[in-house]
C-alpha cells in the first residue's frame, strides 16, 4: 500500500480486521462527482462538468466493483465519450499492473506501469490502497471519484444528453426499494463473499458464510416468485450491482472463497436471471472469466502455488 505518497509493502488482500478477525473494505477516498454542468454533486467539489473525451475509467476485469461502472457505461451508450484501460488480472506485489496480457493494455494515458502511480499523481501524499475502479479527468489530470456506487449513478445522470437518457437505472420512482436492496444485498452478499474468502478465524468465515446463502435462498424466492429484474420490469442499477457478484460465483467465490454450499447453478431462479442480465446487449462484452480466474487465483495468501482451476462448466450461460 501506499503511506504519504510512497509504496511500502508488497500487496496484501486483507485491508483491516475487525475484533472477530473478519475482513473490513477500505473507504474510498475520492469522491468527487461529474455533472451536466460542473457543479459539485452529492459529495466533493465543483469543476468536474460532462464533455465528450475528458474522462476515462481504469478498470479491472476481475473486479466486481470496476465491471458495475463498465455496464452501466455500456447501458448508457457512454462508449465514445469515456475512455477505458483495463489492468492486467494478476495481483503483483506492486497491486494492479498494466500490460500485455490478453484484455488488457498498456497505460497509454499517462505511462503509469502500476495503478497505485495514478493515485500518487493526483494526491503527491496519498496513503491507502490503490483501488479501481477510477474515473481520470484528462483535463485536470486527477481522480474524480474511486467509489464505484457514486460511479454508476454519475455516469447514469451526471453527463446529460451525452448518454442514453431513456435508459434510467436509478429511476426516481424505484430509489426506496432500490436503496433498500442495495442496503441489504451489499453486506450479505457482494462483500460477503469476500469476508468469507478472506476471514481469518472460523467464527468470522461462518458468519459471512451463512449470511452469502441467505441472501442466496432470499433473491432466489424473490425472482422465481417475481421479476424479471429485482424491482419487477425495470432493470435498474440494483441488478447490475448484483449480477456481478453472481457471474464471478461459480468461476470464483464457490471454490476460492469457500462459499461452497451450493453454486449458482443450483438456483434455477438466480441463474436464469444471470444469463437475462448477460444478454443484455452490451454486457457481455464486459465479462472475462478468463481474466476473472486468473485475477482470483493470483492471490497468493489463498491459492500460494498460483494454479488456475480448468472448471467450472459455464456452457448454460454461454461462457
Amino acid at each position: 500500500m501506499l503511506v504519504n505518497g510512497k509504496w511500502t509493502e508488497d500487496w496484501q488482500p486483507v485491508q483491516a480486521k475487525d475484533a472477530k478477525g473478519g475482513f473490513v473494505r477500505q473507504v474510498s477516498s475520492f469522491r468527487n462527482w461529474v455533472t451536466p454542468d460542473g457543479s459539485a454533486g452529492p459529495t466533493g467539489e465543483g469543476g468536474f462538468a460532462a464533455e465528450a473525451g475528458r474522462y476515462q475509467l481504469y478498470v479491472a476485469l476481475i473486479c466486481p466493483w470496476a465491471s458495475r461502472t463498465l455496464i452501466a457505461r455500456r447501458l448508457k451508450k457512454l462508449d465514445g465519450v469515456i475512455s477505458v484501460s483495463v489492468v492486467e488480472p494478476a495481483l503483483t506485489d506492486q497491486g494492479w499492473r498494466f500490460g500485455d496480457y490478453p484484455g488488457a493494455n498498456r497505460d497509454d494515458l499517462n505511462g503509469a506501469t502500476y495503478m497505485h502511480e495514478l493515485y500518487t499523481r493526483a494526491a503527491p501524499t496519498f496513503t491507502g490502497r490503490a483501488t479501481v475502479p477510477v474515473l481520470w479527468d484528462k483535463a485536470l489530470k486527477t481522480i474524480v471519484n474511486n467509489e464505484s456506487a457514486d460511479i454508476i449513478r454519475m455516469l447514469n445522470s451526471g453527463f446529460g444528453a451525452l448518454a442514453d437518457e431513456s435508459v434510467d437505472l436509478y429511476p426516481e420512482a424505484l430509489r426506496g426499494e432500490i436503496d433498500a436492496l442495495n442496503e441489504r444485498i451489499y453486506p450479505a452478499l457482494n462483500n460477503g463473499v469476500y469476508r468469507a474468502g478472506f476471514a481469518t478465524t472460523q467464527v468470522a468465515y461462518e458468519e459471512a458464510f451463512h449470511g452469502v446463502f441467505a441472501m442466496l435462498d432470499e433473491l432466489e424466492a424473490r425472482l422465481a416468485a417475481g421479476g424479471p429484474f429485482l424491482t419487477g420490469g425495470a432493470f435498474t442499477e440494483a441488478d447490475i450491482r448484483l449480477f456481478v457478484t453472481l457471474i464471478r460465483f461459480d468461476a470464483a467465490y464457490h471454490g476460492l472463497f469457500k462459499c461452497n454450499r451450493r453454486q449458482l447453478a443450483d438456483y434455477a431462479a438466480l441463474s436464469a436471471y444471470t444469463k437475462r442480465v448477460l444478454d443484455l446487449p452490451g454486457v457481455r462484452e464486459t465479462v472475462s472469466i478468463d481474466h476473472i480466474k486468473h485475477g482470483y487465483y493470483s492471490i497468493r495468501s489463498l491459492n500460494p502455488n498460483g494454479i488456475v482451476p480448468l472448471g467450472p462448466d459455464l456452457s448454460a450461460l454461454g461462457l
